[in-house]
This record gives C-alpha cells, structure tokens and sequence, in this order.
C-alpha cells in the first residue's frame, strides 16, 4: 500500500487527498463502467469507512469521502472488488474518459481495454491531469470533457486520433489506434509539455509546440453533439445527481437496479439496459432541472482551499439561471469541478465571490467582492441584471 499523500492534483484510492471532512479516495472504474456488485460494494464501503458521501467528478470517477482510520480496510475492500491498480503511478496513468454510448459491436470496449493496458505496461510520466478519451460514435459526446488525447471517429466514420487544441486528427487503422495515442503523449512529454504550470496538450500546442510530421492529420472529427440529459437512451437510462454529489443510499439504490452502471463526465450514471427511469431520492430524472444549470465544487467545510459553502449557494441561485445557460461555482480559484468556461462563474476568496463572465475561473471578474447575501438578494446580477 501507498503511503497517504496529503496533497496533491488528483487523488487516487492508492494515493487519496486530506479534504476538509477526511481523506478522499478516488476510484477509476476500468471502461468507464461498474458492475452491480462493485457498484454495492462502494456504497457499502462509502458507509463503513467514509462519512457516507460519495462524489461524482468531471472525469468519470467516484470519490469516497470522509476516510479515516479505516482507510487500510477501505483499500482492501476495493481490492475484493477488482477496482485497484498495481500502483499508485499506473493507477495516475489511467486516465481515461469513455463514451457511454457505446454498445457491443463497436470498437469503445476493445479499444479502452487495449488502452488501459498498454498504459500500464509504459511509465511515460505524464502529469496527473492528463489523460485519454475514446469518444468513437457518429457524435463527439465527450467534445466538452477534459482530455489530452482523443480518439474519435472523423466526418465519414473512420477512425481517428487528435490531440487537444487541434483543429485536426490524424486517420488511423483500427488497429493503429492506441499506439498513434502513445506516441502523442511521447512526444508530449519530450517536447516539454510535462514540464510547466499548465501541462495540458492544448496549452502546449497553442504555446506554439509543432507536432511531428508522422502525428499530423488533416482529419476532420465528427460533428460535437450538446451534453446529454436526464432520459432515455437506447443503451439505458440516465440519470443525475445534483452537483455531483450523493449519499451511499442513492449509490445503493441504483445498484439495486441490477444493471451496470456507466458513469459519465456530466455528474449522470447510465443504468445499463434500462428502459424506464429509476426513481428514488436523490435522483435527477428530469432534464428540464435547475440543478444541472450548475456546476458546484466540494466547498468548505468539506475542503479546506475553499472560501465558502459553495454548494448551499448553488442550491439557492439554480433557480434564477436560464435553461440555456450554466453557473459555475467554485470555492476557490483552481476550478477543480470544471475547468472550462461557464456562462457565469463565481470563485470565492477571502473577501467575496468574483464573478466572471463567460470565462473560467482564471479569468479576470467583472466584479469582486459580492457576498452571498448580495447574490441571494439580487440573483439578477448572475446574468448582468442589475
């Protein structure tokens, strides 16, 4: 077993993170997808050895919460199950986003398990945030997820592999695929892209990196389609958690379902092969809710960089934001529940919210300082009301 790291950029379960409320233990399900019994097995393990508290992230993951003395027999437990790595650095490596769209005659599955393996059989030192997507449908569904290295499909349906930040992919045999994605994050990293503050491929090409010859496409990806909803679809039903965030009841619950579980970047779980709604407290299984209009981060108490109850605020101002629009909330400024831009974004500090528009949260406010009697008093000024 790893020793407990207290910080650092990502958590893992052989490297967990000292939060506010505990440690957090970050679980990685292989292809994006839980059997029924693992995903028992964690609310179970959620409620013995957590405070009960489970995350869903940005990135497909599950976080437990709230860990303690308990954490040896934690890591035991996820072994039971089949849900660790051989270490804590091939654990890091496996980054990998999967679309849950696919099914079994397509090439997601056999792709993701070739690609989780030839990750593990490399050290390529890539930096904690970095990681894969296999997004190989006729729509790039995962278009808006964080990912360095994308292997898509282009506008006549081949395959193709792109780095982020470009414009273009390079057209590859299926076969050719995941090595094409190896040498991309080589040469990442013997460019010097691992090396920095941003560390990501899109920063580094737009810093000016040139791409070798061999990796260079002029592949147009398939068209990027809107991020799914709450609803039916014919691999199963979706539904949400609001910001992410739920109870090892609610985990328990869908489990109960006894279908796998495909957990997506969107804070939604597909219930595989369902073809009605679960329904249950806690659950989103309307697309029309405010709550998925906001994106929260853990905020205080349960992390200690967080300046506020970030999640209390989002609940109050879900409301008051357009259909059409998204509020992101962040208790500090590293955005760790969404890095990408957000039609308003609220970062706290020790003096107020700043807040953003269209930006990220390391953009420059339009206003600093609103408390969250002001936001709750006058919610229009979210939207450039007044």
């Amino acid at each position: 077993m790893s020793a407990i790291a207290i910080k650092g950029w990502c958590p893992g379960a052989l490297r967990p993170m000292q939060s506010g409320d505990g440690l957090v233990v970050r679980i990685r399900p292989r292809g994006g997808r839980l059997e029924a019994r693992q995903a028992a097995g964690i609310a179970d393990l959620a409620a013995r050895y957590g405070n009960g508290l489970i995350d869903l992230t940005s990135r497909a993951n599950l976080q437990i919460r709230g860990v303690s003395e308990g954490y040896p027999a934690l890591i035991d437990g996820l072994a039971e199950l089949g849900l660790l790595d051989a270490d804590s650095d091939t654990e890091a490596q496996r980054n990998i986003l999967v679309t849950p769209f696919w099914t079994v005659d397509d090439d997601t599955h056999s792709l993701t398990a070739e690609l989780e393996g030839a990750l593990a059989g490399v050290s390529l030192d890539l930096p904690t945030k970095f990681g894969f997507a296999i997004d190989d449908g006729s729509e790039r569904v995962l278009a808006g997820a964080s990912a360095d290295i994308r292997i898509e499909r282009d506008r006549n349906g081949g395959p193709l592999v792109r780095p982020d930040g470009a414009q273009f992919g390079l057209s590859v045999a299926r076969s050719e695929a995941v090595q094409v994605a190896l040498a991309l994050a080589e040469w990442f990293v013997a460019s010097g892209g691992a090396r920095g503050e941003k560390r990501r491929m899109a920063a580094h090409l737009a810093d000016g990196a040139s791409l070798p010859e061999l990796l260079r496409g002029d592949a147009e990806p398939a068209a990027p389609s809107a991020d799914p909803l709450p609803g039916l679809y014919p691999t199963g039903a979706m539904v949400g958690v609001a910001f992410g965030h739920m109870t090892h009841q609610v985990l328990s619950q869908l489990a109960g379902c006894g279908q796998a579980l495909r957990v997506t970047p969107w804070r939604m779980v597909l219930v595989e092969g369902m073809h009605e709604m679960p329904r249950g407290v806690g659950l989103i299984t309307d697309a029309d809710d405010p709550a998925l209009r906001v994106i929260a981060c853990s905020g205080a108490p349960r992390c200690r960089e967080a300046h506020a109850d970030t999640r209390a605020l989002a609940s109050a101002l879900a409301s008051f934001v357009p259909a059409d629009a998204r509020l992101h909330v962040s208790g500090c400024a590293k955005g760790c529940a969404h890095s990408g831009s957000a039609d308003v974004t609220l970062v706290a500090s020790g003096e107020g919210f700043d807040l953003i528009r269209r930006g990220t949260t390391r953009d420059a406010p339009v206003v600093r300082g609103l408390t969250r009697s002001d936001l709750i008093a006058n919610p229009s000024v979210l939207m450039g009301g007044h």
